[in-house]
């Protein structure tokens, strides 16, 4: 005899389950609290065991019939089906924390973390990730592939942000390579994308080239009447040549105002590498008076609202354009490419002493800025002389125009 759908429904609740067979081991059990659930008995292996088909009404009869004849094909070719239901379910468990989204946020939080990145480097590699989550963020990373991956990135371009396509692809690949090395992922879709984006124009910092209107910024500089932190940030920026996140996060720690040195850590430094800033006597002084009023805090250029902050990296620029001069004519980013014009023709240094004072060059340790071979006595001379030369410049004195050729320190 085979069950009815109205016997099942006349099935009532006793003080303890009951069962009601069906067919081929497939039954109903009724329990107390009034549920009927579908169970399928089978023998494998000399064994006895039993599979959860679901409650009725959700699953029907013909539907439990259905489960419980796929199950027995499951038998017939030797699989144990309560087994790969729990395969499945830990394969559906795995790819649920091992989605694109669930590796990325390890890859950042494991890998870039535990390298020492500096915080603004993680705050983009976060952004990217935000960025293509939408789209591949819930999906296991072993079923992305090249197409779904180049989708979010022409979307982007699409909007005219392929400069950010092009980093979302690299921080993707990364993230892919990360899986593959953890034993979660296969292989990198976004390795093939190479050259599938629009390459973006290179991208030039305003910046003031003629030295009478480097002497123009420089007395408005001095007649700037905004907050102190900032008008010393202000006065500094052009003496140095650091990137302008390098200097906003600057602490005192890093100094040694009497070596008249500052230290760099590599978590700070865009080459991940350490970097040493020798200081003229103009910015020995600007960092004594600011010591008095920044003193009780890690940074050297602290936040208006928190000393437990450096100073937001819009204030400099802010400045600028309080100061009259708008976004095309000079950025804080800009500063490092005046000095390196300027230096450079003057013909009075080796060029590869200038492009380490840019931390372009390679540096193995701090200890590597005081050998000869990164030109660290030249280095020092030139920041004082390059000092010097601005404060001529902001006096408004006689412009020489360089000679293209080096004359030598």
């Amino acid at each position: 005899m085979t069950l009815t759908v109205a016997e099942i429904k006349a099935f009532k609740p006793g003080s303890k389950p009951y069962k009601r067979a069906d067919a081929k081991g497939l039954y109903l059990e009724v329990f107390a609290n009034g549920s009927k659930l579908w169970r399928w008995k089978y023998r494998i292996a000399n064994k006895e065991k039993r599979l959860a088909l679901g409650a009725w009404p959700e699953v029907s009869l013909s539907e439990a019939r259905d489960l419980r004849d796929a199950a027995r094909r499951q038998l017939s070719e030797g699989i144990d089906p309560s087994l790969q239901r729990k395969k499945a379910k830990a394969t559906a468990q795995f790819e649920a924390a091992n989605t694109f989204g669930a590796i990325g946020a390890e890859y950042i939080e494991k890998k870039m973390v535990g390298d020492g990145r500096a915080e603004g480097t993680l705050k983009k590699a976060r952004w990217f990730l935000d960025l293509l989550k939408p789209a591949i963020g819930k999906m296991p990373i072993t079923d992305v592939d090249p197409q779904m991956l180049l989708a979010v990135l022409r979307k982007l371009e699409a909007k005219g942000n392929y400069e950010t396509a092009k980093k979302c692809r690299s921080f993707a690949s990364r993230v892919f390579r990360y899986a593959i090395w953890t034993g979660r992922g296969e292989h990198d879709p976004a390795s093939t994308l190479r050259g599938a984006l629009v390459t973006p124009k290179a991208k030039h910092y305003a910046a003031i080239l003629e030295p009478t209107k480097l002497g123009a910024l420089l007395r408005a500089i001095e007649s700037y009447d905004g907050h102190p932190v900032t008008k010393f940030a202000l006065l500094i920026a052009p003496h140095i040549f650091v990137r302008p996140g390098e200097l906003r996060h600057a602490e005192w720690g890093e100094f040694d105002l009497d070596a008249a040195i500052w230290r760099i850590p590599a978590g700070k430094m865009k080459a991940r590498r350490p970097h040493a800033v020798p200081l003229s006597r103009q910015v020995l002084s600007h960092l004594r008076e600011l010591h008095q009023l920044s003193a009780n805090g890690a940074f050297v250029f602290p936040s208006f609202y928190t000393a437990k902050r450096p100073m937001s990296e819009n204030t400099i620029n802010a400045a600028f354009r309080r100061m009259g001069f708008s976004k095309d004519e000079v950025t804080a980013h800009g500063l490092r490419a005046t000095a390196s014009t300027l230096l450079n023709e003057s013909g009075k240094w080796n060029p590869d002493a200038i492009e380490r004072a840019l931390a372009h060059g390679d540096s193995d340790a701090v200890r590597g800025a005081y050998s000869r071979g990164n030109y660290w006595d030249e280095r020092v001379k030139m920041a004082q002389w390059w000092s010097d030369h601005l404060d001529q410049l902001k006096q408004g004195g006689e412009v020489v125009r360089f000679r293209k050729q080096r004359d030598g320190a």
